[in-house]
Parts: structure tokens; C-alpha cells; sequence
């Protein structure tokens, strides 16, 4: 066999680490500026800023210096994450000697250009967190015959790469050398292509015969016929549906679900942990590692949770990032959201089978045991590191909407995803977590709404919608939409949370009862998406949004002791006040 080299630059190991000449970058502050502190990977840089400067200038300032996009880049200080990108550092009230965590997004795909010396070219993208047995399959898959499985041994440093191996790992050091064996040799050539690489791979003719050249309990249980035999501790994973109501029927759809993601565990296929997000994610392959089946995300690695794998500090209160948000909810929140995104045909039955309106993917509480999860004290197969979390099904994509101009997507995709939201109060909904697929009939654009760990706050504070501002939230629902906003009960939701173990906190049922009250009263009056979406969210960090207005009002209107149906009066009456002077396609007023 021949030799074929491939030269990687350190992307991800530069990422995570700012160089020493970072500092200087930034020069001494000035009187009317701030010193901050950056922390990153580990490092920790200071930086000036001045309190009139936007959060939005100062990841540009990052972006200048650094190369990391905006649109990568996530803030968090004192437990919060500085999301309003419009929002002041003042206003944040950031001062002197603050420090600033900087969590990266990065781009999780390798293009991958295969030339063979007859002409041939092949070109496929490799998610870094793949790993070496993947990357074999696609060669070998590319080439149709010319490459066989069998001739192909990855060599790093001279040391054989086994097939499960991850490209990140060898990534990590500087000047890190693959050696491709083949029958063919190939000389390969790496070039970067702003934070990602193309790995370009030639196979030359050397005259060789032969051809060659990726806390609270939740659960369900399963009637009838088990989805999981429960596995003895001495094996090394363990996954299985949490139990809390003997009369939960898994549906066909999440019983396939676990035992897909079953199967690979049981192949060797181990969780690849997502380069995206503030917490701990992974993706859990299939017994081929050819696809991704599920999302696991631990309750405990949830950010700023005990075990969070981002560096995040540890929340002093138990405040999520978002306000109104509990750390180690998040994974709760991911179900509730599938639970409560009733299908068209009407409300979500206890087997909650049919494809939901907004189609939520669908999402399930699991525990689950692998050495691959963040263990900070050491792994060992025994109960005590067994995780809870939601499992929520992979869905293939094309990208996000981050990566697509919204004039794009139908008008009834985006209404989908807003009344969601509305409904939810969804704390964190931006272009990102928004996927892009094709529908496989007409090839129209399908949104996938993902990410739900901040629904269902204690109150308003941070809801945000990215959609707000896209042409689309401009236009009115239509009949059938209106008429499936109609059909919502809030009191009959929060019996459906508590049937499947989630005995909603009242500040969360409260938040639950009003955003449905608003969006049902708004797309009765004919309001679109934006009118209704602007009562809930915020203009500017530090003045309340409407609905809060109307929740204080309501609050001193009624006496102490008043029972939460008559407070909820009090909130329907004042909000009929504030919608009738709204026109349909009108900004909110202040009350």
C-alpha cells in the first residue's frame, strides 16, 4: 500500500484560545471607557468598553479581532446572556472588572473534495464531530466501487486511527498529519476557509494494481410490549424511558425513537457531543453511524449546571439564563413543547402520536449512561452517573435560518412558529434554532422549531422572537390558523403536563394562562403575528413590554388573597382595553 498525508490547521484549537497579542489589540482605556475581562477556553483577556457601546459593538469588536462572526458568539455574564444585541453596555449594567463569558458557535462541517487520477471528483461535507469510520464510508461511498473499505487505514503521527475516532480529536494539535493508505497514494492539501477547512484529497497512479482511494420527575412508560429492556449497570451505557404514569402508551413514533438511538449505543456508535448551544448536546447515532437519530441533552450539563461542558459558572440562585427560567428545567421545558403542540386535527391525546401543528420534533425524558457525557470527577458504569434528560429526534436539514434570507419561507410556516412562541412565551427563539428542510413532495421550504428549553417562564421578562421582524409576522392568519387558536384551553394543557409528571409551578401556569388569553384574543380581533408578538416582547431591555404593563395593572387592581380566577379577570379586561385600540397590522400601545 501506498501513503497519502493530510496536513490539518489547528481551527478549533485557535478558537478556544485567544493568543497573548489579543490584549493589545484593544489598546489602554480611556477615561469614559470600562475595563472588562473576556473569558474563553480557558483564557481570560481584558478588554475596553464604553458604556454607550451597543452588545452588538462589542462582538463586532470580537469578530474584527478575533474572526469569530457575530452571529457565533454568545455572552453571558453574572448568569444572564447579554441577548439584546441593540442593548447598551450600561443599560447591562456592566462595570469595572466585570467578567464576560464568550461562548463560540462553531461550524461544525469539513468540505471534503476527493480527485481520483482518472478524472474522477467527489465533494461531500464531514461534520468535525464525526468520526474516522464515517469518513471511510463517504470515501468509499463517493468513489462507487473505486474505493474499498477494506484498503483504506487512517494513520495520525504513526498511530492507526481507529474507526471511532473523532475529527475533532485530531484536530486539536498544531501541524496534526493524517496518512491515508490506499492503493493509489494521494497527496492531500488543507486550506482554511474562514473558521472551517477544505481538505483536498488527490489519489495519483503509482502503477499499483488494484483501485482505491465522516427535579422534577418526568418520564413515560410503555404499555404492552417494552421499549427498552432495563440493561444491567456492568455494561457500559444504559438507555431507558423515565417512568411516572403506568397509563402513558409510548407512541409508535418514540418507541422507534429510543430503540434507533438503542441500536447504536448497543453497535459502539457513541454520543457526539454538538459544538453548538450553551450546554451540553449530543447527537446519538444509529447502528450504521451513517446518521444521526436523536439529540440527548443532560439535565445536568444544562448552562451554568453542575456539570455544564461550556466553562460557565455555576447560577448562585438558580436562575437560567433567561429570567424566569430554573437551571436543570431546561429539558422539561423541551418536552412540554412537544406535549403541547397539538396536531391540526385537534387537541394532543395522552399518546400524543400525531404530528403536532408547529411540528415540534418528537421529544421524550430518558436516562441515559455513556463515559462520552461531561463526568468532571471520573466516569464509572454505576448508577450514580446515569443523566436524565430530553431526547428529542434528529431531524435532517439544510441548514438554519441563520443561513437563509427570511423572504424565503412560506407565510404559514412562519405563522406556525409564531403561534408556538406566543402561546409558549418562548424565551429564546431566534433564526438559529429555526430549521430549513425540503418537503420530500413539492420541494416546498418546511421551518422546524427546536430548542425549547426556555418556554414556559415565570414571567415575561425575556421573550424574544426573531421572527418578529420578518415580513411575514405582517401578514394576517389565515382561517385555518384561527380556527386551530380557537380550539386552545390552557387549563386542560396544564392537566396534560401533570398527566405525563410535570406538575407545572403556578408562576409557569400563570405565564401559560395569559400568553394563551393574549394570542386567542388577538387572532380573534384579526391581529397578526407582529401586533400580537409586540404586546409580548420587550423594545429595549430596560422598558417593560405591554403584557407586563397588564399583569402589574391587573396585580394592584385586585385585592391580596384573590383567587387566581379572579386576577385572571382582571388580566382579561385590561387586555380587552389594550386590543381594541389596536388596528390589525398596528404597533402596541402603552397602557
Amino acid at each position: 500500500m501506498s501513503i497519502a498525508s493530510v496536513a490539518l490547521s489547528p481551527v478549533l484549537e485557535e478558537s478556544r484560545c485567544f493568543p497573548s497579542s489579543f490584549t493589545s489589540l484593544y489598546g489602554p482605556c480611556s477615561r469614559e471607557s470600562i475595563l472588562i475581562y473576556l473569558a474563553v477556553g480557558g483564557s481570560v483577556v481584558p478588554m475596553c468598553v464604553m458604556e454607550s457601546d451597543s452588545i452588538a459593538l462589542v462582538k463586532l469588536r470580537i469578530q474584527n479581532h478575533q474572526g469569530f462572526f457575530v452571529k457565533k458568539q454568545k455572552l453571558v455574564c453574572e448568569g444572564r446572556e447579554l441577548a439584546r444585541n441593540n442593548t447598551s453596555v450600561r443599560d447591562y449594567g456592566l462595570s469595572d472588572g466585570i467578567v464576560l463569558h464568550l461562548v463560540v458557535k462553531l461550524s461544525d462541517l469539513q468540505a471534503i473534495t476527493v480527485r481520483t487520477a482518472c478524472g474522477k471528483e467527489f465533494e461531500f461535507q464531514v461534520e468535525r464531530n464525526r468520526n474516522v469510520g464515517y469518513v471511510k464510508q463517504q470515501i468509499a461511498k463517493k468513489g462507487k466501487g473505486f474505493v474499498d473499505l477494506k484498503d483504506q487505514e487512517l494513520l495520525c503521527d504513526g498511530e492507526e486511527l481507529e474507526d471511532q475516532r473523532l475529527i475533532n480529536d485530531i484536530c486539536k494539535n498544531n501541524d496534526a498529519v493524517i496518512h491515508l493508505l490506499v492503493r493509489k497514494s494521494a497527496k492531500v492539501r488543507v486550506k482554511p476557509v474562514e473558521k472551517d477547512l477544505v481538505v483536498s484529497i488527490e489519489a495519483l497512479n503509482l502503477k499499483e494494481e488494484g483501485a482505491g482511494v465522516r427535579e422534577h420527575q418526568w418520564g413515560a412508560l410503555s404499555g404492552g410490549r417494552p421499549v427498552i429492556q432495563r440493561m444491567p449497570l456492568q455494561r457500559d451505557f444504559l438507555l431507558e424511558p423515565l417512568i411516572v404514569n403506568a397509563k402513558i402508551e409510548l407512541p409508535i413514533v418514540i418507541k422507534d425513537l429510543i430503540n434507533s438511538t438503542f441500536d447504536g449505543l448497543m453497535s459502539g456508535n457513541e454520543p457526539i457531543q454538538s459544538s453548538e448551544g450553551s450546554g451540553g448536546a449530543y447527537f446519538m447515532q444509529d447502528s450504521s453511524a451513517q446518521k444521526y437519530v436523536s439529540v440527548f441533552k443532560p439535565i445536568d450539563e444544562e448552562p451554568m449546571a453542575v456539570n455544564n461542558p461550556r466553562g460557565l459558572p455555576l447560577s448562585l440562585d438558580g436562575e437560567g439564563l433567561k429570567k424566569g427560567t430554573r437551571v436543570g428545567e431546561g429539558a422539561l421545558r423541551e418536552v412540554a413543547a412537544y406535549i403541547l403542540d397539538h396536531p391540526r386535527s385537534g387537541r394532543r391525546s395522552y399518546c400524543y402520536a400525531e404530528k403536532g401543528f408547529a411540528g415540534v420534533p418528537p421529544t421524550v425524558m430518558v436516562k441515559c449512561l455513556h463515559r462520552v457525557f461531561n463526568h468532571p470527577d471520573g466516569f464509572e458504569c454505576s448508577a450514580k452517573n446515569v443523566k436524565i434528560g430530553s431526547l428529542q429526534m434528529f431531524v435532517k436539514n439544510n441548514g438554519s435560518c441563520e443561513d437563509m434570507g427570511p423572504r424565503a419561507f412560506p407565510v404559514d410556516e412562519v405563522h406556525k412558529i409564531s403561534v408556538l412562541d406566543i402561546r409558549l412565551a418562548n424565551a429564546d427563539r431566534h433564526a438559529g434554532n429555526i430549521l430549513i428542510s425540503k418537503d420530500h413532495e413539492d420541494g416546498q421550504i418546511v421551518l422546524i422549531p427546536i430548542d425549547h428549553g426556555y418556554c414556559l417562564p415565570e414571567n415575561f421578562e425575556d421573550c424574544t422572537f426573531d421572527w418578529l421582524y420578518w415580513p411575514q409576522a405582517k401578514e394576517p392568519y389565515s382561517p385555518d390558523t384561527i380556527d386551530y387558536i380557537k380550539s386552545m384551553d390552557a387549563e386542560q394543557d396544564i392537566e396534560l403536563l401533570k398527566f405525563h409528571g410535570w406538575y407545572i409551578p403556578p408562576e409557569c401556569a400563570r405565564t401559560l394562562r395569559i400568553s394563551t388569553m393574549l394570542l386567542k384574543k388577538g387572532a380573534e380581533r384579526g391581529l397578526t403575528p407582529f401586533a400580537i408578538g409586540s404586546i409580548m416582547c420587550r423594545e429595549t431591555l430596560k422598558k417593560e413590554s405591554v403584557i407586563e404593563q397588564i399583569v402589574q395593572e391587573a396585580s394592584e387592581a385586585v385585592l391580596p388573597g384573590t383567587s387566581e380566577a379572579a386576577f385572571l379577570e382582571s388580566v382579561s379586561l385590561i387586555m380587552d382595553c389594550c386590543l381594541d385600540k389596536l388596528s390589525p397590522y398596528g404597533q402596541a400601545v402603552n397602557i
